[in-house]
């Protein structure tokens, strides 16, 4: 059983795939070779036990090319973030979807194939634990806490800047700023609930029931406001003066 398969998928579309050129077919899968090698050593040994130059040896080549794909040992197992942020950068620029909807979206995506890739699994007590593993593993080096804190912190920038045009705002306005910290939140929440309910004795349909039914009431508290906000409506003159004194 393969341990690194339940994230949002990273081949092409179809037809992205049909275009794709022989050379960068070749990287691409090299790229997802080398993530896949490196997760699992680090999930099997620790990532601090496992050195680039073994992940590079496993793979058969240099340590430089590992690094030609990935600027940091951190990214070999969080890559998957990076899809994250460009699914959030399209999501959020879509003419006519609010911010909570596009955020939601995204977030059933990337459930759907984790709860998909648990269905797939001959054992799913094992696999639920894989999962759990992963998100330990995670929680137990401060290099990847510090990693992954730090993505968090891109997509909340990267929101900010879009929900900001949305609005006619700058990006630096308290509006946009409170907006994407709130809508970026709703990753947090699903990490937590995934850590909740896959247990190992829901089924993943059960899974994605209770995890999206929680993101989804997350979703509810600051839905009003992201709403008011990127029709326009959330936004007050005069943001920079001082308030009135009597």
């Amino acid at each position: 059983m393969r341990t690194v398969d339940w994230a949002a998928p990273r081949t092409p579309g179809t037809g992205v795939a049909q275009a794709e050129g022989l050379r960068e077919r070749k990287k691409r899968l090299m790229r997802q070779q080398l993530s896949d090698t490196a997760t699992q050593m680090f999930m099997e040994r620790g990532f601090d036990a496992v050195r680039v130059t073994e992940i590079a040896e496993a793979c058969g080549v240099s340590e430089k090319t590992v690094f030609n794909y990935f600027p940091t040992k951190e990214s070999l197992i969080l890559d998957r973030l990076e899809a994250t942020m460009a699914s959030l950068k399209s999501g959020l620029a879509q003419p006519g979807v609010e911010p909570a909807e596009a955020a939601l979206r995204i977030l059933d995506q990337e459930l759907t194939a984790m709860t998909s890739w648990l269905d797939a699994q001959d054992d799913l007590a094992q696999a639920s634990a894989a999962i759990r593993r992963f998100g330990i593993l995670i929680q137990a080096s401060p290099s990847l806490r510090a990693h992954q804190s730090d993505m968090m912190d891109q997509f909340t920038a990267v929101a900010a800047e879009i929900l900001a045009g949305r609005a006619g705002l700058s990006p630096d306005d308290p509006e946009p700023q409170i907006a994407a910290t709130a809508l970026i939140g709703l990753w947090r929440i699903q990490f937590r609930a995934l850590s909740k309910y896959l247990d190992g004795t829901r089924t993943p349909a059960q899974v994605h029931q209770a995890v999206g039914a929680e993101v989804n009431r997350a979703a509810q508290v600051i839905e009003t406001g992201l709403r008011s906000f990127a029709s326009g409506t959330g936004a007050t003159g005069n943001r920079g003066d001082a308030p009135a004194t009597g």
